[in-house]
């Protein structure tokens, strides 16, 4: 038992070493969603913008992050390449990612022009329409740069390269709050925009993003002579289809999480917009302590991929276990910083003392589900690694939809619970998720480490 955990603690280092940008451009990715919240929170009427921009921010990424999905084969593909030397190879991957981000996003754009006249039809608050629609539009544009930086991304935390992602996505977050203060308020000449002004913000901002990690990777080439421009051109159909069916299940599994909290802020616009402002505010916060665990299972697709293309399964357990542990300790922390200053966190946000009482009641069911949510996170990224993605589709597909949600409902509109009654059905389809993709790693690591009968290939 010793033994195993000294080769475990041996582990947090070189894990540690490359999720901390990872977690830091998280952290930056979320933030700029927070600056987006407080900045239309000063606006006159603070819970229509913020609601506005709740909505039309789960909405557009309902869509966004299924895109971003079907791009996470390239951690499978490019780190298993990596591991075993083939960086021909990487690159390959990394030219088709682009070649699939280029239909893709026209198909994205489209859906989610679609939300617009759907948002329309629903009984949603007037004001919160009237704020999420030209927020949503100008979203839509953000699509392709999006997708860019997510392969762009990819490729680069695969060959151990995570400290342009970092830069990218702080240095962003400047960029974005820049744009948020001359388009909301109308500084500088511009004109007031309101939460529009938000929505054209982020996608400079995701404009920005793709721009700094090119550059990135055209540098390093450059530096290092890895043979990037000797990659034939020509589109590989057969890697595209490997990419789409290792990132499909990934995808659906971002999109049916996505949904599903579309489906409880779109259910909680119809209360009241003090009710939807308050769920934007515990929805930030427990996503901003969902992005450290989000990087280590980064790390964790990394370097248990790294490990597998090297054909050494033990590393590859070892690394799984270490990012598990870490992402579990950090969410324990988070869970109790929610149930000690719910209200301190609420005020952050808005002065509203309707907003933050709400606020304050999910931030307590957002505090019980934060230690399942890190292990749900992480083991996915560590499955991923593996080249299972299909075991976290379906743990999410079942939990949300099948259960979850029925019960969220059953809360909210039968029992008179209102916006508590459908985190509660949240709560208890993350404490699952968790405990099955716990479950679910344990096995695939007594499968890869099983000796292989004699004459066969042990990977």
């Amino acid at each position: 038992m010793t033994g195993r955990f000294k080769a475990l603690q041996s582990e947090f280092r070189p894990l540690w070493k490359l999720a901390g940008p990872l977690i830091l451009a998280e952290i930056g990715w979320m933030s700029m969603s927070l600056v987006d919240t407080m900045m239309v929170g000063r606006l006159p009427a603070s819970a229509e913008a913020m609601g506005a921009v709740s909505l039309g921010s789960v909405l557009f990424l309902t869509v966004g992050i299924f895109g971003g999905g079907l791009l996470l084969g390239l951690d499978t593909l490019v780190s298993q390449a990596f591991g075993a030397g083939k960086l021909e190879d990487c690159h390959r991957s990394l030219l088709n990612g682009v070649y699939l981000s280029l239909p893709l996003a026209a198909v994205l754009m489209g859906l989610v022009w679609t939300w617009v006249p759907l948002l329309r039809s629903w009984e949603i608050h007037p004001g919160v329409v009237e704020g999420a629609v030209p927020y949503l539009r100008a979203l839509a544009w953000s699509t392709f740069p999006l997708l860019l930086y997510f392969a762009f991304r990819r490729y680069l935390q695969a060959i151990n390269l995570v400290k342009p992602v970092m830069f990218a996505l702080i240095s962003a977050n400047l960029v974005n709050l820049l744009c948020n203060w001359i388009l909301i308020f109308g500084h500088l000449g511009a004109p007031a925009l309101g939460v529009e002004g938000s929505g054209w913000a982020t996608c400079i901002s995701r404009i920005y993003m793709s721009a700094v990690l090119l550059a990135a990777i055209l540098l390093h080439d450059r530096r290092h002579r890895t043979g990037l421009f000797r990659t034939p051109l020509r589109p590989d159909l057969a890697r595209i289809r490997r990419l789409v069916g290792l990132g499909l299940p990934a995808a659906l599994q971002l999109a049916l999480e996505m949904a599903g909290f579309a489906v409880v802020t779109t259910l909680i616009a119809t209360l009241d917009p003090a009710s939807l402002a308050g769920h934007q505010i515990a929805l930030s916060a427990a996503s901003f302590t969902y992005m450290i665990p989000l990087g280590i299972s980064s790390a964790a697709a990394v370097r248990v991929g790294q490990a597998l293309g090297r054909r050494d399964p033990i590393a590859a357990g070892r690394s799984g276990w270490a990012a598990i542990a870490l992402g579990a300790a950090f969410m324990s922390c988070a869970a109790l910083v929610f149930l000690l200053l719910p209200e301190y966190i609420a005020r952050i946000f808005t002065p509203d003392t309707s907003v933050i009482a709400t606020g304050v009641s999910l931030l307590t069911v957002a505090a019980l589900f934060q230690l399942c949510d890190g292990l749900q996170a992480v083991a996915t990224g560590a499955l991923r690694g593996a080249a299972d993605t299909h075991t976290p589709m379906l743990s999410h597909l079942l939990a949300y939809w099948f259960l979850g949600l029925p019960l969220g409902y059953f809360l909210c509109f039968e029992r008179g619970w209102g916006a508590l009654g459908l985190w509660v059905g949240l709560c208890v389809a993350l404490i699952v998720i968790g405990l099955v993709l716990l479950f679910a790693w344990q096995r695939k690591v007594r499968a890869l480490t099983r000796p292989a009968p004699p004459g066969t290939d042990a990977l």
